[in-house]
Order: structure tokens, then sequence, then C-alpha cells
């Protein structure tokens, strides 16, 4: 490993050549693209069991959204699973160490298994209670325990899936996770039909068809890495050494992704308590701005794999350049998208609500999103080349520090008799803090830190 002290150069357009951008233009767009297929399909799962179990009856559906909330929460913790793992096998791959990569990318996979496994043993005995925390009716709440108790054996195969994405991530490939979603997608389309209404299952079939359709996902998943491990001669076995380090990897981001779901939940907790119209609207923000995300997201995850194969290669230069063509493309695109708001407004207040107080709070709240889209774009690529730099305890240190700005900001919107615009308002002040404290650690060089492995 050789940190590299100096400062990157000043981003600016005229210090990358015409021929490098479309060289870095070119990468982007073939591990964007497929990515953001496969961020979106994701969210699909939860849809199909939605449209499927609502024609059962209000308790089932109601059982199914609070269940559902529980396994999202569950598996989104575990989501440095694939950033940890992303980072660490492209390290491997820009360094020319094939089988050391697949090695590293079957130690995550290791994890996640082994994790699924302690969730299965946490959920199953304690879904009544968790289901009471969410306060489900009694009426739902029997619906939502056997919805839980059934999905919790599909979690192994969730946590193995964010793993293994991150191996194919890591050796470059977003194609394969795409395919793999758009199928499993598709069976799970299929058999929630088949179980919920041909065999009468209920509430049951769903959960079934979801918990099928993951396993065999992770499937096709464990078939492609392992095909790859006999290919380069890499050892699949367990290795504890290799296992608690990809553990010590994740604790920084999992720190992270907690600090910003935190964030995510007092917002909604504040907008709750400015009432029903206000949450109304609130849930329909995030909504929109959690589909926006997925398009930046896709970006700074073509970024982890192209930051991290640069730094694994000893070529700092290159992971200079290339993370100023990204930022460059996060600016791009969140000024794109913050224009596609402003312009849709109408349409999105139509598409989500027939309540006219609803869309008279939204459409001002909508304005502060679009507002907000370049530096999001900042933010989200400067989190993707960090990530893929394995500079997660920085994330980890930098996320707190926003949530603790966040946070009064937030909780004292009510107190101040600010409004859901106001409450957006904090939101933006999270993002600029993010982009602050990213920016910072970009100009300093810290990050750059090269080698096979990140110490």
């Amino acid at each position: 490993m050789n940190p590299v002290a100096e400062p990157p150069q000043k981003s600016h357009p005229s210090h990358l050549s015409k021929e490098t951008r479309r060289r870095h233009d070119r990468e982007i767009i073939a591990l964007a693209v497929p990515a953001f297929g496969a961020l979106v399909a994701e969210p699909l799962f939860v849809m199909v069991d939605s449209a499927v179990v609502g024609h059962l009856g209000t308790p089932q559906l109601a059982g199914l959204g609070v269940a559902a909330a529980l396994l999202t929460t569950a598996v989104n913790i575990f989501v440095f699973l694939a950033y940890a793992t992303t980072a660490a096998v492209a390290r491997r791959v820009g360094a020319g160490d094939l089988p050391g990569a697949i090695r590293q990318g079957m130690d995550g996979i290791w994890l996640a298994l082994l994790l699924g496994v302690a969730v299965i043993a946490l959920v199953v005995p304690t879904a009544p209670a968790l289901v009471g925390l969410f306060g489900a009716s009694d009426t739902a709440a029997p619906f939502a325990v056997t919805y839980l108790r059934i999905s919790a054996f599909g979690i192994p195969a969730m946590l193995a899936v964010l793993a293994a994405t991150g191996v194919l991530r890591g050796l470059q490939d977003t194609r394969t996770p795409l395919y793999v979603a758009l199928g499993g997608f598709t069976a799970n389309a299929g058999l929630n039909a088949a179980l919920v209404y041909g065999a009468g299952l209920g509430i049951a079939g769903s959960a079934w068809g979801t918990v099928i359709a993951q396993n065999a996902m992770a499937v096709v998943y464990l078939y492609v890495v392992v095909r790859g491990a006999r290919r380069h001669g890499a050892s699949l076995r367990p290795d504890a050494a290799g296992i608690r380090a990809c553990a010590q990897a994740g604790v920084p981001l999992l720190i992270r992704t907690l600090s910003l779901r935190a964030v995510l939940l007092i917002a909604t907790a504040v907008a709750a308590g400015l009432g029903d119209t206000e949450i109304a609207a609130h849930q329909i923000t995030l909504t929109v701005w959690s589909l926006l995300a997925f398009a930046l997201d896709a970006i700074a995850i073509a970024g982890q794999a192209i930051i991290g194969r640069y730094l694994g290669a000893d070529d700092p230069a290159g992971a200079r350049a290339a993370c100023r063509r990204m930022v460059q493309w996060g600016i791009a695109s969140g000024v794109l998208l913050g224009l596609l708001v402003v312009a849709s407004r109408p349409l999105i207040a139509t598409l989500f609500t027939s309540d006219p107080s609803v869309r008279s709070a939204l459409m001002p709240v909508l304005l502060v999103v679009a507002v907000s889209q370049p530096v999001s774009g900042i933010v989200f690529i400067l989190d993707g080349v960090l990530m893929g730099a394995g500079d997660g305890p920085y994330l980890a240190w930098s996320m707190l520090a926003t949530l603790a700005v966040f946070a009064p900001v937030a909780l004292a919107v009510p107190a101040l008799g600010g409004g859901l615009t106001a409450l957006w308002w904090a939101m933006t002040l999270m993002m600029l803090t993010r982009l602050v404290a990213l920016q910072l650690r970009a100009r300093s060089g810290r990050w750059i830190v090269t080698g096979a492995v990140r110490a």
C-alpha cells in the first residue's frame, strides 16, 4: 500500500483530454446503466407482493406492509455486504489478482450467509414482538407474523445476493445482476399468483413465493461466482481470517447506513407530527426522492468499481481523473433530474393523490427536492468514490456528524412553526453537510491509498 499524500488536482474539464473523458464516459455508462436497472427491479418485489396480497383484503395488506417494512430494514442494514465487497474485489482486479478477487468475494458471501442465519434465529421467535412494535392492529398482526416468519427464511439468500452483487460489480460486471434481478422479479410475480390464488395459500403463499424467488437468485449468483472460482483456481472454503476482515471492513459502512436511516426516520417522525396532510405529502416526496437516488446511486456504484480498480492497479492519477469525471456526471445528472422534477410536478401530484390539500402541500416541497438535486449528484458520487477507495471510517464519522447537524434542526421545525417545506429544507441542509464533509476528504487526497488491499 502506498498512501498518496499530495492533494488531488482541482476538478476542471481541461485537466482531462477528450479521449480520456470518452474512455471514462464509456466505462461509467457500461456500469451505471445496468446497475440502475437492477436497483429499480429490487423494490418491485414488494410492489408485486402488495398487488397480489391487496386483493385478499385490507388486514392482509396491512400485515404485509408491517412485515415488509421490518424485512426491508433488516436487509438494508447489511447493504455494506455489497459496498465493501465491491471495493475489495475491485482492488484485487486492478492489481491483476483475479483468484484473490474471487477469494475475497467468497469471504463476503460466507459472511452474508452467517449473518442471514443469525437474523433467522432472531426474527422467527420474536416475530410477534417485532410486529407489535410497529403497532399493527389485532386483525393485521397475525398476517404480519405469518409473512415475517416465512420470509425470514429468504434473508440468507437476500444477503448472499447483496454480497455476490458486490463481487460482480468489483469484477466490473453490472449486467449479470440486472439479468438476475429481472429474472427474480418475473419468477416472484408468477409464484405469488400461483401460490396465493392457485394453491389457495393466502398471504403465506406470497411469502413462500418470494422466498423461493430469492433463493433461486442466490443459486444463480453462486453458480456464476463458483464457476469463476474454479476457472481461476480460487478456494471456495470459508476462511475465518478473511470473513473476519470482511466484517471489520463492513462495520464503518454499517454505522454510515444506520446514521442515514436515522435521518430518514427522524424526518418521517417530524412529518407525522405535522398532520395527516403533511405526512401524506412527505411520503410521496420521499418516494420521488428515493427514485432519484436510484439514478444517482447507479453512477456511484460505477464509481465504487472503477476507483477500486485504479487504486488496486497502483494508478492514483487514474483514480483522480475518474473521480473528476464522475463528479461532472453527478452535477449534470443532478441538474437534469432537478429540471425533470420541476417540469413533472403537476403529473407527480396527480399520479400519487387526488386530495387537493395534499397536492397543495406537495408542490413547494418538490421544488425544494429539485433545487437540491445537483448537490445530491455530487454527494452520491463522492460517497461512491470513497467507498471504492475503502475509506469507510471517514464515511462513518462524517455521516454521524451529519446526523448531529440534521437532528436538532429537523426537530426544531415544528417548534418554530415551520411546515413540510421547512422540513425538506432541513433535508437539503443534511445533503449540504454531507457535501462539505465529502468534498474536504476528496480534496485532501487521503482517500488515495493504492495496493491490492487497503490496510
